[in-house]
Protein backbone atom coordinates (compact mmCIF):
# COMPACT_ATOMS: atom_id res chain seq x y z
CA UNK A 1 0.00 0.00 0.00
CA UNK A 2 1.18 3.46 -0.72
CA UNK A 3 -0.25 6.77 -2.28
CA UNK A 4 0.59 10.77 -4.42
CA UNK A 5 -0.83 13.53 -6.45
CA UNK A 6 0.97 16.72 -7.35
CA UNK A 7 2.77 18.56 -4.59
CA UNK A 8 0.04 21.11 -3.96
CA UNK A 9 -2.96 18.79 -3.74
CA UNK A 10 -3.33 16.75 -0.59
CA UNK A 11 -6.47 14.84 -1.36
CA UNK A 12 -3.90 12.04 -1.66
CA UNK A 13 -1.06 13.29 0.53
CA UNK A 14 0.59 9.91 0.72
CA UNK A 15 1.20 10.03 -3.00
CA UNK A 16 3.28 13.16 -2.58
CA UNK A 17 5.35 11.72 0.23
CA UNK A 18 6.20 8.60 -1.72
CA UNK A 19 7.40 10.57 -4.72
CA UNK A 20 9.56 12.76 -2.52
CA UNK A 21 10.81 9.83 -0.49
CA UNK A 22 12.24 8.39 -3.67
CA UNK A 23 14.93 11.06 -3.64
CA UNK A 24 18.59 10.36 -2.78
CA UNK A 25 20.07 9.85 0.66
CA UNK A 26 20.85 12.47 3.37
CA UNK A 27 22.78 15.57 2.35
CA UNK A 28 21.38 15.55 -1.17
CA UNK A 29 18.77 18.06 -2.31
CA UNK A 30 18.55 19.72 1.09
CA UNK A 31 17.71 16.59 3.07
CA UNK A 32 18.74 16.36 6.72
CA UNK A 33 18.16 13.94 9.57
CA UNK A 34 17.24 15.16 13.04
CA UNK A 35 16.12 13.72 16.37
CA UNK A 36 13.57 16.46 16.97
CA UNK A 37 10.19 17.02 15.32
CA UNK A 38 9.53 19.95 13.02
CA UNK A 39 8.53 23.09 14.94
CA UNK A 40 5.25 24.67 13.90
CA UNK A 41 4.17 28.29 14.04
CA UNK A 42 1.20 29.32 16.18
CA UNK A 43 -0.91 29.63 13.03
CA UNK A 44 -0.02 26.08 11.98
CA UNK A 45 -0.78 24.74 15.44
CA UNK A 46 -4.14 26.49 15.35
CA UNK A 47 -4.82 24.91 11.98
CA UNK A 48 -4.29 21.46 13.43
CA UNK A 49 -6.73 22.52 16.11
CA UNK A 50 -5.89 19.94 18.75
CA UNK A 51 -8.90 18.74 20.69
CA UNK A 52 -11.14 21.44 19.22
CA UNK A 53 -11.28 19.72 15.82
CA UNK A 54 -14.38 17.58 15.39
CA UNK A 55 -13.55 13.98 14.56
CA UNK A 56 -15.34 11.95 11.92
CA UNK A 57 -18.22 10.01 13.47
CA UNK A 58 -17.63 6.52 14.81
CA UNK A 59 -20.11 5.13 12.28
CA UNK A 60 -18.14 6.59 9.36
CA UNK A 61 -14.87 5.42 10.88
CA UNK A 62 -16.17 1.86 11.10
CA UNK A 63 -17.29 2.07 7.48
CA UNK A 64 -13.82 3.25 6.41
CA UNK A 65 -12.25 0.33 8.26
CA UNK A 66 -14.63 -2.16 6.65
CA UNK A 67 -14.00 -0.72 3.18
CA UNK A 68 -10.23 -0.24 3.51
CA UNK A 69 -9.30 -3.04 1.12
CA UNK A 70 -11.92 -1.94 -1.43
CA UNK A 71 -10.63 1.65 -1.34
CA UNK A 72 -7.04 0.54 -1.97
CA UNK A 73 -8.12 -1.80 -4.75
CA UNK A 74 -10.01 1.08 -6.41
CA UNK A 75 -6.90 3.24 -6.09
CA UNK A 76 -4.86 0.70 -8.05
CA UNK A 77 -7.68 0.25 -10.55
CA UNK A 78 -7.56 4.01 -11.29
CA UNK A 79 -3.79 4.37 -11.34
CA UNK A 80 -2.57 0.89 -12.41
CA UNK A 81 1.27 0.80 -12.37
CA UNK A 82 1.83 4.38 -13.53
CA UNK A 83 1.49 6.21 -10.26
CA UNK A 84 4.73 5.78 -8.30
CA UNK A 85 8.34 6.13 -9.24
CA UNK A 86 10.59 3.09 -8.80
CA UNK A 87 12.43 3.37 -5.49
CA UNK A 88 16.06 3.13 -6.54
CA UNK A 89 17.05 4.96 -3.33
CA UNK A 90 16.32 1.97 -1.10
CA UNK A 91 19.80 0.40 -1.07
CA UNK A 92 21.41 3.83 -0.63
CA UNK A 93 19.20 4.68 2.36
CA UNK A 94 19.31 1.25 3.99
CA UNK A 95 22.83 -0.13 3.80
CA UNK A 96 21.67 -3.17 5.80
CA UNK A 97 20.38 -4.62 2.56
CA UNK A 98 24.02 -5.37 1.76
CA UNK A 99 25.82 -4.95 5.08
CA UNK A 100 23.96 -7.73 6.91
CA UNK A 101 25.59 -10.35 4.70
CA UNK A 102 28.59 -12.27 5.96
CA UNK A 103 29.89 -12.53 2.39
CA UNK A 104 28.94 -10.70 -0.81
CA UNK A 105 27.16 -13.55 -2.58
CA UNK A 106 25.21 -14.72 0.47
CA UNK A 107 21.53 -15.16 -0.32
CA UNK A 108 19.44 -12.47 1.34
CA UNK A 109 15.75 -13.07 2.04
CA UNK A 110 13.60 -9.95 2.12
CA UNK A 111 9.93 -9.40 2.92
CA UNK A 112 8.37 -6.26 1.55
CA UNK A 113 5.25 -5.79 3.62
CA UNK A 114 2.94 -3.62 1.52
CA UNK A 115 4.62 -3.98 -1.86
CA UNK A 116 2.13 -2.01 -3.95
CA UNK A 117 2.86 -2.68 -7.63
CA UNK A 118 6.54 -3.50 -7.04
CA UNK A 119 8.27 -0.10 -7.22
CA UNK A 120 10.69 -1.17 -4.51
CA UNK A 121 11.20 -4.88 -5.19
CA UNK A 122 11.97 -4.79 -8.91
CA UNK A 123 14.87 -2.29 -8.62
CA UNK A 124 16.25 -4.47 -5.80
CA UNK A 125 15.95 -7.65 -7.85
CA UNK A 126 17.74 -5.96 -10.74
CA UNK A 127 20.52 -4.58 -8.52
CA UNK A 128 21.13 -7.70 -6.43
CA UNK A 129 21.24 -11.17 -7.97
CA UNK A 130 21.57 -12.82 -4.54
CA UNK A 131 18.25 -11.67 -3.14
CA UNK A 132 14.92 -13.45 -2.77
CA UNK A 133 11.84 -11.34 -2.08
CA UNK A 134 8.53 -12.18 -0.49
CA UNK A 135 6.12 -9.38 -1.41
CA UNK A 136 2.61 -8.92 -0.07
CA UNK A 137 -0.07 -6.27 -0.30
CA UNK A 138 -3.55 -5.60 1.04
CA UNK A 139 -4.84 -5.03 -2.50
CA UNK A 140 -5.35 -8.14 -4.67
CA UNK A 141 -5.17 -5.89 -7.74
CA UNK A 142 -1.72 -4.59 -6.73
CA UNK A 143 -0.44 -8.15 -6.28
CA UNK A 144 -1.68 -9.06 -9.76
CA UNK A 145 0.22 -6.09 -11.21
CA UNK A 146 3.38 -7.38 -9.51
CA UNK A 147 2.91 -10.85 -11.00
CA UNK A 148 2.28 -9.39 -14.46
CA UNK A 149 5.54 -7.42 -14.43
CA UNK A 150 8.05 -8.74 -16.95
CA UNK A 151 10.71 -8.81 -14.21
CA UNK A 152 8.63 -11.08 -11.96
CA UNK A 153 10.30 -14.46 -11.60
CA UNK A 154 8.90 -17.09 -9.19
CA UNK A 155 12.43 -18.39 -8.58
CA UNK A 156 13.38 -15.02 -7.07
CA UNK A 157 10.09 -13.53 -5.88
CA UNK A 158 6.88 -14.72 -4.26
CA UNK A 159 3.98 -12.23 -4.30
CA UNK A 160 0.74 -12.81 -2.40
CA UNK A 161 -2.26 -10.91 -1.03
CA UNK A 162 -2.29 -10.39 2.73
CA UNK A 163 -4.08 -8.32 5.36
CA UNK A 164 -1.16 -7.87 7.74
CA UNK A 165 -3.51 -7.16 10.65
CA UNK A 166 -5.17 -10.61 10.52
CA UNK A 167 -3.65 -12.97 7.90
CA UNK A 168 -0.78 -15.05 9.28
CA UNK A 169 2.30 -14.42 7.14
CA UNK A 170 3.51 -17.93 7.94
CA UNK A 171 0.96 -19.29 5.47
CA UNK A 172 3.28 -17.98 2.72
CA UNK A 173 6.60 -17.28 4.44
CA UNK A 174 8.44 -19.85 6.59
CA UNK A 175 8.73 -18.88 10.24
CA UNK A 176 12.06 -17.25 11.14
CA UNK A 177 13.31 -17.26 7.53
CA UNK A 178 13.52 -13.54 6.64
CA UNK A 179 16.69 -11.44 6.99
CA UNK A 180 15.16 -8.01 6.33
CA UNK A 181 11.58 -6.69 6.41
CA UNK A 182 10.77 -3.38 4.73
CA UNK A 183 7.84 -1.26 5.92
CA UNK A 184 8.00 1.66 3.50
CA UNK A 185 4.98 3.99 3.50
CA UNK A 186 2.75 1.15 4.69
CA UNK A 187 2.10 1.28 8.43
CA UNK A 188 0.60 4.77 8.12
CA UNK A 189 -2.32 3.26 6.17
CA UNK A 190 -3.21 0.96 9.08
CA UNK A 191 -5.49 1.98 11.94
CA UNK A 192 -3.27 2.84 14.96
CA UNK A 193 -5.09 0.29 17.10
CA UNK A 194 -4.04 -2.47 14.67
CA UNK A 195 -0.41 -1.46 14.06
CA UNK A 196 0.81 -3.76 16.83
CA UNK A 197 -0.81 -6.72 15.04
CA UNK A 198 1.25 -5.93 11.93
CA UNK A 199 4.50 -5.89 13.90
CA UNK A 200 3.69 -9.13 15.72
CA UNK A 201 2.97 -10.72 12.35
CA UNK A 202 6.24 -9.71 10.71
CA UNK A 203 8.20 -10.66 13.83
CA UNK A 204 7.13 -14.29 13.43
CA UNK A 205 8.80 -14.64 10.02
CA UNK A 206 11.88 -12.53 10.83
CA UNK A 207 15.07 -14.30 11.89
CA UNK A 208 16.59 -13.58 15.31
CA UNK A 209 18.93 -10.67 14.66
CA UNK A 210 16.90 -9.68 11.60
CA UNK A 211 16.19 -6.05 10.72
CA UNK A 212 13.03 -4.07 10.02
CA UNK A 213 13.60 -1.02 7.80
CA UNK A 214 10.92 1.64 8.21
CA UNK A 215 10.16 4.85 6.34
CA UNK A 216 6.85 6.71 6.55
CA UNK A 217 5.15 10.06 7.14
CA UNK A 218 6.48 12.10 10.03
CA UNK A 219 4.68 14.31 12.49
CA UNK A 220 3.93 17.82 11.14
CA UNK A 221 4.61 16.90 7.53
CA UNK A 222 3.24 19.44 5.05
CA UNK A 223 0.48 17.03 3.98
CA UNK A 224 -0.75 16.72 7.58
CA UNK A 225 -1.31 20.47 7.78
CA UNK A 226 -3.28 20.59 4.54
CA UNK A 227 -6.11 18.28 5.47
CA UNK A 228 -9.43 20.08 5.43
CA UNK A 229 -12.11 20.09 8.09
CA UNK A 230 -13.92 16.77 8.28
CA UNK A 231 -10.80 14.69 7.56
CA UNK A 232 -9.58 13.91 11.07
CA UNK A 233 -10.07 10.39 12.44
CA UNK A 234 -7.97 10.71 15.59
CA UNK A 235 -4.67 12.03 16.89
CA UNK A 236 -2.33 12.36 13.87
CA UNK A 237 -4.72 10.19 11.82
CA UNK A 238 -6.62 11.43 8.74
CA UNK A 239 -8.70 10.23 5.79
CA UNK A 240 -8.24 11.28 2.17
CA UNK A 241 -11.01 12.04 -0.28
CA UNK A 242 -10.88 8.53 -1.75
CA UNK A 243 -11.30 6.85 1.64
CA UNK A 244 -7.67 5.77 2.13
CA UNK A 245 -6.14 6.83 5.43
CA UNK A 246 -2.82 8.18 6.68
CA UNK A 247 -1.16 8.34 10.07
CA UNK A 248 1.72 10.76 10.80
CA UNK A 249 4.32 9.28 13.16
CA UNK A 250 6.24 10.79 16.03
CA UNK A 251 9.50 8.98 16.77
CA UNK A 252 8.35 8.38 20.36
CA UNK A 253 5.13 6.68 19.25
CA UNK A 254 6.98 4.50 16.73
CA UNK A 255 9.72 3.46 19.18
CA UNK A 256 7.18 2.49 21.82
CA UNK A 257 5.14 0.57 19.25
CA UNK A 258 8.12 -1.56 18.15
CA UNK A 259 9.62 -1.98 21.61
CA UNK A 260 6.32 -3.19 23.06
CA UNK A 261 6.45 -6.05 20.55
CA UNK A 262 10.03 -6.90 21.54
CA UNK A 263 12.10 -5.10 18.90
CA UNK A 264 15.21 -3.10 19.69
CA UNK A 265 15.61 0.39 18.24
CA UNK A 266 18.75 0.79 16.12
CA UNK A 267 17.99 4.16 14.51
CA UNK A 268 14.98 6.46 14.60
CA UNK A 269 15.21 9.91 12.99
CA UNK A 270 13.09 12.50 11.27
CA UNK A 271 14.10 13.22 7.69
CA UNK A 272 13.45 16.86 6.75
CA UNK A 273 13.29 17.97 3.15
CA UNK A 274 12.23 21.08 1.31
CA UNK A 275 10.83 20.52 -2.14
CA UNK A 276 9.90 23.24 -4.58
CA UNK A 277 6.81 23.30 -6.74
CA UNK A 278 8.20 25.42 -9.57
CA UNK A 279 4.85 25.76 -11.26
CA UNK A 280 3.29 27.52 -8.27
CA UNK A 281 6.47 28.84 -6.67
CA UNK A 282 5.85 27.03 -3.39
CA UNK A 283 8.43 25.65 -0.99
CA UNK A 284 6.98 22.55 0.63
CA UNK A 285 8.46 21.25 3.92
CA UNK A 286 8.35 17.46 4.00
CA UNK A 287 8.83 15.34 7.11
CA UNK A 288 9.41 11.59 7.07
CA UNK A 289 10.42 9.17 9.80
CA UNK A 290 13.22 6.76 8.88
CA UNK A 291 14.02 4.02 11.36
CA UNK A 292 15.64 0.63 11.87
CA UNK A 293 14.65 -1.98 14.43
CA UNK A 294 16.18 -5.37 15.16
CA UNK A 295 14.69 -8.59 16.46
CA UNK A 296 16.70 -9.74 19.50
CA UNK A 297 18.77 -12.88 19.17
CA UNK A 298 21.77 -14.22 17.30
CA UNK A 299 21.67 -13.53 13.57
CA UNK A 300 21.71 -16.62 11.39
CA UNK A 301 23.35 -17.16 8.04
CA UNK A 302 21.04 -17.75 5.11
Amino acid sequence: MALSENETNVSHPKEVEVDQADQPSPGVFGQTKTSTARTLTREQLDRLGGEQVTLISQFKQMKLEEEAQKNWDLFYKRNTTNFFKDRHWTTREFEELKACREFETQRLVLLEAGCGVGNCIFPLLEDDVSIFVYACDFSPRAVEFVKQNSLYCPERCCAFQCDLTKDDLRENVPEGSVDVVTLIFVLSAVHPEKMRLVLENISRVLKPGGIVLFRDYGLHDHAMLRFKSGSKLGENFYVRQDGTRSYFFSKEFLAELFEDVGFKCVANDYVLRETVNKKEGLCVPRVFLQSKFSKPGQSQSS
